[in-house]
């Protein structure tokens, strides 16, 4: 069995702890995320909801914990999205000529690549986690010892097969350009539908027709839900809107990340198969 895509993987996860500036700032940058605006905005939105009457029976959270899980799957698309610089910088130096030139499947750059985003992705997710807990989140609030680990492992399970198409889908954007400026600006123009076509930060029930119609085949959205539904539970308040979610919905988002990521994976099979590297 070749396992040259262990060698990509590994290549691309020392170069991520050794350069100690991009290190930081992408442990640092979601946890300040949660910080200033999750405080901020968690303080306004609770002041603006507290008169509205809770409903018997059904455990209230705070906007904090409900950004919460918007921020995790924020920050898994955005460096998903990103996870395909290196290859640039690879084309750039000359490094992705003898890529290819080697005996190395094509196949296993991407999966080299994609396996170490994702890894990011969760070590990123387990830190938010943390930092918003501190913050008094409520994150796992009445859960047990057996229904937390279950609940951390469906979080990075809906983590990992989202970031997995999104790391796909920037791959094969970056074997196709010559330059990182390129990439910059195609990424920035996907953030921004993205991001705020879905229920991230807040709920998509005042949304115009079209812009829910978008919201319910954004990937990201179904992240959120599967984030919320581990970590907060399938029958909650926030914000004055009740939320409920049933197994077969959560299955549902799951399945739609994975067949996301494998048509992004074809997408990028074929990308990297007409590349071509001067």
């Amino acid at each position: 069995m070749n396992t040259g895509f262990i060698t990509i993987y590994w290549r691309d996860m020392i170069r991520f702890f050794r350069f100690r500036t991009l290190l930081i700032s992408s442990l640092v940058q979601p946890a300040l995320w949660m910080a200033f605006f999750g405080i901020a905005m968690s303080a306004n939105f609770d002041r603006l909801t507290s008169v509205i009457p809770p409903i018997p029976g059904v455990p209230s959270v705070d906007y904090l914990t409900f950004m919460a899980a918007g921020v995790i799957a924020m920050t898994t698309l955005f460096t998903s999205l990103f996870g395909g610089v290196v290859l640039l910088f690879d084309k750039n130096w000359g490094l992705m000529r003898e890529i290819f030139a080697s005996p190395l499947p094509r196949n296993h750059i991407i999966f080299g690549i994609a396996l170490s985003g994702m890894t990011k992705a969760f070590i990123q997710a387990i830190i938010i986690m943390v930092f918003g807990i501190i913050l008094g989140a409520a994150f796992f609030a009445g859960f047990g010892a057996g229904r937390t680990i279950i609940s951390i492992a469906g979080i990075l399970l809906f983590t990992g097969v989202f970031s997995l198409g999104f790391l796909f889908l920037s791959a094969a954007i970056s074997i196709s350009l010559e330059s990182p400026e390129g990439l910059q600006g195609i990424i920035t123009l996907l953030t921004m539908p993205i991001f705020f076509a879905s229920n991230a930060l807040y709920p998509i029930d005042a949304f115009p027709p079209l812009l829910q119609a978008l919201s319910v085949i954004n990937p990201l959205t179904h992240l959120v839900n599967g984030i919320r539904y581990f970590a907060i539970g399938d029958n909650f308040q926030a914000i004055g809107i009740h939320y409920t979610a049933t197994p077969v919905e959560i299955i549902f988002s799951f399945l739609l990340l994975a067949v996301f990521a494998l048509l992004m994976f074809a997408f990028a099979v074929w990308r990297f198969r007409k590349a071509t590297v001067a």
